[in-house]
């Protein structure tokens, strides 16, 4: 469960920091409105991303026996991680002079983060893959990792925010591109693991002891 758990929390909190709509979503509403309306924007995912997750595994739970098939689910998984981890290796602070004139803060974070592709890819190809992976060890297994995946991502979200409010310019200075670096690299590790574990499905390469 550990490793799990471990996975979870890295890849919510990269994607927590990661920027993108719902991010640069997070910060306008803050400066312009307040805490409490980025808090809004921030827990968007777990209204959105709990209908994503339980479809992804309804489809890839009956591939679940079928070595080829979730070979190459993580192959694509893997793929997509080196992606996104170099994306977050080589991003850069959010603009923070953003703003809507509209507050609706929960309804524009349900709408950006349903509307962008991001969260079904990671899903479809990462996500519920190791949903799956988990429920083998056991079902609390796969639960704690949706649920520590959605705890860091909103709690990432949130921090940001109180961090925003209380700074504006924080997010500006070297500290957000170490940290994306370090994360970007722990994405590309793990992306490793699931290219790895994809051709040993495939029976590309030797199971490792």
């Amino acid at each position: 469960m550990i490793g799990f758990v471990s996975a979870a929390l890295v890849l919510g909190l990269s994607s927590g920091l990661s920027p993108g709509p719902l991010s640069t979503l997070v910060i306008a509403q803050t400066i312009k409105y307040g805490a409490k309306e980025g808090i809004k924007v921030s827990v968007a995912p777990l209204i959105t991303d709990i209908p994503i997750i339980c479809v992804a595994v309804f489809l890839l739970s009956s591939f679940a026996y079928v070595h080829n098939v979730l070979g190459w689910i993580s192959i694509a998984g893997g793929s997509f991680l080196i992606y996104l981890a170099w994306e977050t290796f080589r991003a850069t602070p959010p603009e923070m002079n953003a703003a809507g004139r509209q507050v609706q803060s929960l309804g524009k974070g349900i709408a950006v983060n349903a509307l962008n592709p991001h969260p079904y890819l990671f899903w479809i190809t990462v996500g519920a893959p190791m949903i799956i992976k988990a429920y083998q060890e056991s079902l609390m297994t796969a639960a704690a990792f949706v649920l520590c995946f959605l705890f860091s991502l909103v709690g990432t979200k949130v921090f940001i925010t109180v961090v925003v409010d209380r700074t504006k310019r924080v997010l500006a200075g070297k500290a957000y591109r170490y940290i994306m670096r370090i994360l970007g690299f722990l994405l590309f590790v793990f992306a490793l693991f699931l290219i790895r574990d994809g051709l040993v499905l495939l029976k590309v390469i030797a199971k490792f002891p």
